[in-house]
């Protein structure tokens, strides 16, 4: 069974005065989703941008769902600006990529794997796009020791 999407029109608002935006959400998780708290879900922005987030509620009436500074400069768009929105609620698990050279790393320290394994997608995923967005080899290298040894100190995301 396809799920039809929820789509509606929103003003993208900044978060305060930080570099953060994000729209409202103006149905009811409740009624929609059966759910009060976090609503994982997969959007796509004006019909061509597509991301995998969370409705959640922020000290705010309604859930609301970020866009990323990514999104944005990909959209074209910054606060105030209107944005269309597609989405429906994401059933599928969220599995982080891992590549062969990180692998090794974790295969070496099962310790920091085990605490890894059990961080959320969100953190997990900080961790790996830090280092993968290393541009040279060495500080790719640094990267992998030091995230083993953010993991031990318990240190969740970056």
């Amino acid at each position: 069974m396809k799920l039809k999407p929820i789509e509606f029109t929103a003003i993208i608002q900044q978060n305060g005065a930080m570099n953060a935006a994000f729209v409202e959400f103006p149905f009811s998780t409740e009624e929609l989703f059966h759910k009060k708290g976090q609503v994982k879900i997969k959007a796509l922005f004006d019909d061509k941008i597509e991301y995998r987030g969370s409705l959640t509620k922020m000290k705010s009436d309604c859930h609301i769902l970020g866009l990323t500074q990514e999104i944005r400069k990909k959209l074209g768009k910054t606060f105030g600006d209107e944005v269309s929105v597609s989405l429906i609620e994401d059933k599928e698990e969220r599995v982080v990529e891992i590549a062969d050279d990180i692998d090794i790393v974790f295969k070496e320290n099962p310790e920091a794997k085990a605490l890894f394994d059990a961080m959320s997608y969100t953190h997990r995923k900080e961790y790996i796009r830090w280092i993968e967005e290393a541009r040279k080899p060495e500080t790719r290298e640094n990267r992998k020791i030091k995230m083993v040894q953010m993991i031990l100190d318990g240190k969740k995301g970056i």
